[in-house]
């Protein structure tokens, strides 16, 4: 498993009962975590302080439960700073464990450039919700490309950016609907270095398009490869839906990618250390492609 075990201002204290505890900077939050099936003491004092909580509904969905919560707070990664704030679903705007692949990718964005200091590394992130993978690539000194339908969520990135520094980085937001941006781009001749994809299990188009990942990953992964260009670095997928396991994703990158560029790819699941008894809690499954070696 791939661990972001480099996190300061972030860490899960603990689990159980379908919750986790985990410390965002100074605030405690609790909550829902499909994978915690396990019911263990909840010793931590942190259980009792907690800052927020979100509780699910048995109806689906749920609600926050405030306890001294500012609206908006911050923490850091390296030298990159998010803005967090609770809103629907459980969410924060922020997905921590990402961090174990933007280590990953921002070595290899920092080598390539070693290699050839005049050379522009374009980086296109797809679904790329508020911006972290956008940010480390930024940093490691890629030109980058922005995209997601959500307006919010753009907005949301450039002031990440903003915030880390990063204001003038040649960083490109679009608001737009990631389908219909590739292929927009296959029709204009433009490549990319490298691509990051981090799809819904579920979704719509701008005119309705069901999006289901198990349907529709495969020809979208098949159609987004084409944009590679002949150079290309690396490709990562990721995936939180239960289903996609990372021999899964592991596959499809090698059917698609290896197929027509050669390189290697290597999956596994990412997850998050748990400081009270150093468990690692499974986040989601990631598959990287690179041209190099690992």
């Amino acid at each position: 498993m791939w661990t972001a075990d480099n996190w300061n201002d972030y860490e899960v204290l603990d689990t159980s009962a379908g919750e986790k505890l985990e410390r965002w900077g100074d605030y405690l939050l609790v909550r829902p975590d499909p994978q915690v099936i396990w019911n263990t003491p909840k010793k931590h004092p942190g259980w009792k302080k907690r800052n927020g909580h979100y509780h699910r509904s048995a109806k689906g969905g749920g609600e926050w439960e405030f306890f001294d919560l500012p609206d908006e707070w911050s923490i850091r990664y390296r030298d990159l700073t998010f803005h967090l704030k609770p809103f629907s679903f459980k969410h924060t705007g922020l997905f921590p464990e990402q961090a174990a692949n933007w280590d990953w990718f921002s070595s290899i964005i920092k080598d390539a450039r070693k290699k050839d200091a005049g050379r522009t590394i374009k980086v296109l992130n797809l679904f790329a919700y508020t911006g972290g993978a956008t940010l480390a690539a930024a940093k490691a000194g890629a030109q980058v490309t922005h995209v997601d339908a959500s307006k919010g969520m753009v907005t949301w990135a450039k002031e990440n950016a903003a915030a880390s520094g990063l204001a003038d980085a040649p960083i490109r937001y679009l608001v737009d609907d990631c389908m219909k941006f590739v292929e927009r781009e296959i029709r204009r001749g433009n490549t990319y270095d490298a691509i990051i994809m981090d799809p819904p299990s579920y979704g719509r188009g701008p005119k309705g398009e069901i999006w289901k990942i198990e349907e529709s990953i495969f020809p979208f992964l098949t159609l987004t490869a084409k944009i590679l260009s002949k150079d290309a670095l690396f490709f990562l997928l990721n995936s939180y839906t239960t289903g996609l396991q990372p021999a899964v994703l592991s596959y499809m990158l090698h059917t698609v990618v290896v197929r027509d560029f050669g390189g290697q790819v290597q999956a596994s699941e990412i997850g998050l250390p748990v400081s009270t008894n150093g468990l690692i809690l499974p986040c989601g499954a990631s598959a990287r492609w690179s041209a190099g070696t690992f």
